[in-house]
């Protein structure tokens, strides 16, 4: 028996084929999760679901669009009856300099980030405080704590770092309806989201300052994500959980 048996999981950009939202889906299935995959592209989002398992769904949803997140709940609690467990993983990155951010760069980084994750919220949360039940887990990342010095820039850790504020807010609002909140804050992971944008040398120097010694994997990140969604954690909310290896301890 899965510790997701007969629950029902929502897991935003989760098509790509080495991501973290993909792992997390896997996961969430082999636990016995029926797995709603959103993606912008509906038939990337259509494959992944097929991939993890028959009875999955795979749906096109820009998490930037208020009506489409709405729209995608409302067809998978029309599927399903209800969502039990909304994964916010959909997000970018841009390596830039305080400098080099332009107003559209800005855009682009906090929307997908931070509006797509309350959006996504705000779609579910009517359902979850129908059935008092729910978990949300957000995923931030350690760039918002040690301030960016990994990949993105200056305003994907302003993003992430909201994504912090906002998880801790939601969790303090919607406890009493049951619905627990909480992020994650991954540290360097080998995801597609970096793959190819960074030299060896770049690589070697952020291992180097992991005293695990190695880069994470998307499936270290899918068991935190999948200890937040089930009852393990059934105490747990507002908090931030990091997955980084021992790269920052605080």
């Amino acid at each position: 028996m899965g510790l997701l048996e007969g629950k029902t999981a929502v897991v935003t950009g989760a098509a790509s084929p080495r991501g973290l939202g993909k792992a997390t889906a896997k996961l969430f299935a082999e636990q016995g999760a029926t797995v709603a995959i959103l993606d912008l592209d509906a038939e990337a989002a259509k494959a992944a679901a097929a991939e993890i398992g028959p009875g999955h769904l795979g749906l096109a949803c820009n998490v930037i669009d208020k009506v489409a997140c709405e729209t995608a709940v409302a067809e998978v609690e029309s599927a399903w009856g209800r969502i039990d467990i909304l994964v916010n993983n959909a997000g970018i990155t841009q390596p830039l300099k305080i400098m080099e951010i332009e107003p559209e760069n800005y855009e682009a980084v906090l929307d997908v980030n931070l509006r797509g994750t309350l959006y996504m919220a705000q779609a579910v949360i009517p359902g979850m405080r129908a059935h008092k039940a729910g978990a949300i887990v957000n995923l931030s990342s350690v760039s918002a704590q040690r301030g960016g010095g990994i990949f993105g820039g200056p305003h994907y850790s302003a993003a992430k770092a909201g994504i912090l504020g906002l998880t801790k807010a939601m969790a303090r609002e919607l406890a009493p309806d049951g619905i627990r909140v909480n992020a994650i804050c991954p540290g360097f992971i080998a995801t597609d989201i970096t793959a190819g944008k960074l030299t060896s040398e770049m690589k070697d120097q952020i291992v180097a300052g992991i005293p695990m010694g190695r880069a994470g994997e998307a499936s270290d990140v899918a068991g935190c994500a999948l200890f937040l969604a089930s009852i393990l954690s059934s105490y747990c909310t507002g908090t931030e959980v990091d997955v980084n290896g021992g790269s920052l301890i605080h």
